[in-house]
């Protein structure tokens, strides 16, 4: 790179389309460029969706207009203006004081890094801040993240980085700790719907005044799932495909266009984390509605049905238990049938898995007892079994005592045997704590009994 040029890459030529080195400078899209890029906000109040940024009074409004413009990553899902926000935030600086360099993470590299630094170098010497967006900085791995962080920390560039993973998961601690992060919320059906109606009417940037039934709006902004790229992206198609004699689009058109809905949905990153999250979470709250839907939801989204089915497994130990016993062997059952069926009918019995655990009594007792003796373990370490519980196979060691006291249960006649089988001095019992709930109603007062038995027979020693 040499003085006087700017450096951008992007795959999309319209991003690449204003020249970084006249500051202030906006994005300018030819007349054949897509509807989505034609759209795309001017100014901060034109930016709709994101008034918790960007409206008069909110944080990042705040910050642009005091001119103490941070380093920042913005985050959240595609098509909701994170691109946008960036270039109207760094465009926003008092004239002459800043200039704008873009790069895709996706294309870039660190010989990419190294000239915008050096650049952002000479620039700082004649005064001028480089304001540089990073698109995509999720997929910079930390070598290249690491680039960076000396020259975000010494103020040589402001970096405004995109993505639409967890920057908690995707952006290293050190350059995430000098980064305000903005989270971008997900455009509702009604928010897209105004943008589907400015883009049909604008004479200018848009269609130029196409007349579409309000049942056509919408059914785009319902099907887009929050995304206003893809949104304007199906109207700009249905309107070059149903070019109509009286310039009108119509539902049917519009139907015709959509075809198939496309679930937001990945089975690796925080998409997946989340759903399986409200899963599991829903099977525990005894919603099998929520749990039914979650479940459909995660299917349509392409997810493992082996994955889902072991999940239930899961639950069955750890939040359903001794409340119902059944609930096991049934979601083992359920993996069993989709490890042998697979999809589409593996469907079936995860639903039947789902909603049984979901309606059955709850209660980690079990799982809470195993935390509890493993606590005691790690504290008190292996202390000496009991000698009446322990194997006695030679003679030698039956002269040693091993096996003294043992009785066998089956001897008595309600076939318990009030002994103590703990070794001496195992804190934080008791460890098991049966539940009131469904079938482990009865096996607390068995245990109680038991328990009391015990105590006795401990006193009377």
């Amino acid at each position: 790179m040499v003085d006087g040029e700017s450096l951008e890459l992007f795959p999309d030529e319209s991003l690449a389309s204003a020249s970084t080195d006249e500051p202030g400078a906006q994005a300018a899209s030819s007349p054949g460029a897509p509807l989505a890029d034609r759209m795309r906000p001017r100014t901060l109040d034109e930016v709709v969706g994101q008034d918790h940024l960007v409206a008069p009074g909110a944080p990042l409004r705040k910050l642009i207009e005091a001119g103490r413009l941070p380093s920042m990553v913005l985050w959240g899902p595609p098509g909701i203006g994170k691109t946008t926000l960036a270039r109207l935030v760094a465009t926003s600086q008092p004239s002459g004081e800043a200039r704008f360099v873009a790069l895709s993470a996706v294309m870039a590299g660190l010989k990419d890094v190294r000239a915008v630094v050096a650049e952002a170098q000479r620039a700082r010497r004649t005064g001028l801040q480089t304001v540089f967006f990073l698109d995509e900085i999720h997929r910079f791995n930390r070598a290249q993240q690491d680039a960076l962080l000396p020259h975000v920390e010494a103020g040589t560039l402001t970096l405004i980085g995109a993505t639409t993973e967890n920057p908690s998961f995707e952006v290293i601690g050190p350059l995430l700790s000098r980064c305000r992060v903005f989270t971008l919320r997900s455009l509702g059906a009604t928010e897209i719907a105004t943008l589907l109606h400015r883009a049909a009417t604008d004479q200018e940037r848009g269609l130029g005044g196409l007349a579409i039934d309000e049942d056509a709006i919408t059914a785009l902004a319902e099907s887009a799932d929050g995304d206003a790229r893809r949104a304007l992206g199906m109207l700009d198609t249905a309107a070059a495909a149903h070019d109509s004699a009286d310039g009108s689009l119509s539902l049917d058109a519009v139907r015709e266009t959509i075809g198939a809905r496309t679930l937001r949905y990945d089975r690796d990153r925080e998409e997946h984390y989340n759903t399986i999250s409200a899963f599991i979470k829903s099977l525990r709250a005894s919603d099998p509605d929520a749990a039914i839907y979650y479940l459909a939801r995660m299917l349509e989204g392409g997810e493992d049905p082996l994955f889902l089915a072991r999940r239930l497994v899961i639950f069955a130990s750890e939040d359903v238990g001794n409340a119902d016993a059944q609930g096991l062997p049934l979601a083992l059952a359920a993996y069993q049938t989709v490890e042998r069926i697979g999809l589409p009918e593996g469907r079936i019995p995860l639903a039947h898995a789902t909603t049984y655990l979901a309606s059955a009594p709850k209660s980690n007792r079990a799982y809470v007892a195993l935390n509890r003796a493993s606590a005691a373990v790690r504290q008190s370490g292996a202390l000496p079994i009991p000698m009446h519980l322990r194997n006695a196979p030679t003679g030698f060691m039956k002269a040693e005592g091993y096996g003294d006291g043992y009785r066998y249960p089956h001897d008595e006649s309600d076939a318990f045997v009030p002994d103590e089988n703990l070794p001496a001095g195992v804190p934080g019992t008791p460890f098991y704590e049966p539940s009131e709930h469904g079938d482990e109603r009865a096996i607390r007062d068995r245990v109680e009994r038991w328990q009391a038995e015990r105590r006795k027979r401990s006193r009377s020693d």
